[in-house]
C-alpha cells in the first residue's frame, strides 16, 4: 500500500510544536499566578467578592498540562521509539480534552457577570479581560494537540505497518 510521504511529522516540525506548547503552558501559569494576586487582594464587600468559575477550578493552572505534552512532544521528536510517541500522543489528547473544557468554562464565565462591590469592579473588570486572552489561547493550544496527535497516530501506525513488513521480509528469508 502506498502512501504519502508527508504523513510523518519532521524532528523540526516536532521541537517546534513542543516548544510552543510549552509557552502557551507557561504562559497560562503565569496568568494563573496573576488571577490568584489580583483576587486574593479582593475586599468583602456589600455585594460580595468575585470568584469566577475559572478560578474557582483553576483552569489557567492548567497550562501545566501543556508544559508536560510540549516537553513530551520534544522527546518523541529526539527518541521517535513507540513509547515516546505513545507518550506525546496521550499527553495531547489530554490537551485537547484539557483545551475544550477551559474554553467551555471561560464561554460560560464571560457570559454572565453578577454585581460585584464597587471596591472589586476593577479586580473582576481586569480578571474577566484576562479569561479574554486566555480564551484566544485555547484554540490554538486545541489546534496543536489536535495536529500531533493526527499525525502521532499516523506515524505509529506507519511504524507498526513498516515493523511488520520487516518481520514479514526476515521470516521469509529464513525459510
Amino acid at each position: 500500500m502506498a502512501g504519502c510521504a508527508c504523513a510523518k511529522i519532521s524532528t523540526a516540525d516536532g521541537l517546534v510544536l513542543g516548544a510552543i506548547q510549552i509557552m502557551l503552558g507557561i504562559f497560562h501559569v503565569i496568568m494563573w499566578y496573576f488571577l490568584l494576586i489580583l483576587y486574593m487582594g479582593q475586599i468583602k464587600g456589600v455585594f460580595g467578592k468575585y470568584e469566577p468559575i475559572t478560578y474557582k477550578t483553576g483552569c489557567s493552572l492548567w497550562g501545566i498540562i501543556f508544559i508536560i505534552a510540549g516537553v513530551s512532544i520534544i522527546r518523541a521528536a529526539w527518541h521517535p521509539n513507540q513509547g515516546p510517541v505513545t507518550c506525546a500522543l496521550v499527553m495531547n489528547i489530554f490537551c485537547i480534552i484539557t483545551a475544550v473544557i477551559a474554553a467551555a468554562l471561560t464561554i460560560v464565565e464571560l457570559s454572565k457577570f453578577d454585581s460585584v462591590s464597587y471596591r472589586n469592579y476593577g479586580q473582576a473588570k481586569l480578571g474577566r479581560e484576562v479569561s479574554r486572552i486566555l480564551l484566544s489561547t485555547y484554540p490554538l493550544e486545541f489546534a496543536i494537540a489536535l495536529t500531533y496527535s493526527i499525525y502521532g497516530c499516523i506515524g505509529l501506525s506507519r511504524g507498526n505497518e513498516d515493523t511488520l513488513s520487516t518481520v514479514t521480509e526476515e521470516a521469509e528469508t529464513t525459510f
